[in-house]
C-alpha cells in the first residue's frame, strides 16, 4: 500500500464535553493539540462507516484535548460520536528527521539477527515509559518475541526501503 492510501490512526473520540456539542478526544500524536493540523480527517464509527471532516478546532485544557465538529451542537449528538476514529492518509504526515521513524513504518518490516537468523515481522510497537518494546511475530509457529527498541544496543539497523530491521538478539529468548 502506498503512503497516499494508508490510513495512521491519530486519535478516537472519548465522549462528550458539556452540553454544547464539544467533544473529548485522545490523540496519539506529540504534543496531543498537534492532531489538528493534520486535517481533514476520516472518521470511522463503530460500523465502519466512514466520512471525512475538514473545520475541526480544539483546546488543551487539564481534562485533556476538547475539540469542535463542525454541525455537531449538542451533546446527545457529540455523544453518539463516542468511538468514532480519527484516521489521516500517511501522506499527511511530515517525514520524520534522520534517525527517527513513525511506529507505522517499521510495522510490517522482516526482522532478523546480526548473525542472520529470520525472527519474523514487526507486528507492532508499544510503549512502556522506560522505553519502546518491537513486538515480532514469527508467521510460522505464531510465537512473538518482545525486543526493546534501544538502539544501538538491540536494534542494529533498520531499512524502510528495503522492508528490514537488523536485531543484536538470541532467537531462543
Amino acid at each position: 500500500m502506498t503512503d497516499s492510501e494508508r490510513r495512521i490512526l491519530l486519535g478516537r473520540v472519548v465522549g462528550a464535553f458539556g452540553v454544547r456539542g464539544e467533544l473529548k478526544l485522545e490523540s496519539h500524536t506529540e504534543p496531543k493539540a498537534q492532531v489538528l493540523r493534520y486535517q481533514p480527517w476520516i472518521l470511522r464509527d463503530a460500523q465502519g462507516g466512514e466520512r471525512e471532516l475538514d473545520g475541526v478546532r480544539g483546546r488543551d485544557t487539564a481534562k485533556g484535548l476538547v475539540v469542535r465538529f463542525p454541525g455537531i451542537e449538542d451533546r446527545d449528538s457529540a455523544e453518539a460520536l463516542r468511538g468514532t476514529e480519527v484516521y489521516v492518509p500517511r501522506s499527511a504526515l511530515p517525514p520524520p528527521s534522520e534517525g527517527e521513524f513513525y511506529w507505522v513504518d517499521l510495522e510490517g518490516l522482516a526482522v532478523e539477527t546480526v548473525e542472520g537468523v529470520a525472527l519474523g515481522m514487526v507486528s507492532h510497537l508499544f510503549s512502556t515509559g522506560a522505553n519502546d518494546v518491537v513486538v515480532v511475530r514469527d508467521g510460522a509457529d505464531g510465537r512473538e518475541r518482545m525486543i526493546p527498541f534501544v538502539r544501538p544496543d538491540f536494534i542494529r539497523t533498520i531499512d524502510i526501503d528495503a522492508g528490514r530491521m537488523v536485531v543484536d538478539w538470541d532467537p531462543d529468548f
